[in-house]
């Protein structure tokens, strides 16, 4: 059996292909890590965007509906019917 000469070369090109198909499988990993870590990022951010609205509407309607409640309670304290006397100086 001859020797190759040219085993080297071989070599080299067969490791600088796996050397290039290890690179860009971390690459790819490292990718869709991004991707995944964004989406929970942005998913994390809407919620607390959404759970505010939430609660600043919660907020909001209490008060329209506590001021409802002051408003008829002082309409029907002033319809009672009041004996006003005049005042002697």
């Amino acid at each position: 059996m001859l020797l190759n000469p040219f085993y080297p070369f071989a070599f080299l090109k067969i490791s600088s292909l796996k050397a290039t198909i290890v690179f860009l499988s971390i690459l790819l990993i490292k990718s869709n890590l991004l991707r995944l870590k964004g989406g929970l990022i942005g998913g994390l951010f809407a919620l607390i965007l959404i759970s505010g609205i939430f609660a600043s509407s919660t907020i909001a309607l209490g008060s329209l509906v506590y001021a409802y409640r002051l408003k008829k309670k002082s309409n029907s304290d002033s319809n009672q019917l009041q004996d006003l006397e005049t005042v002697n100086v």
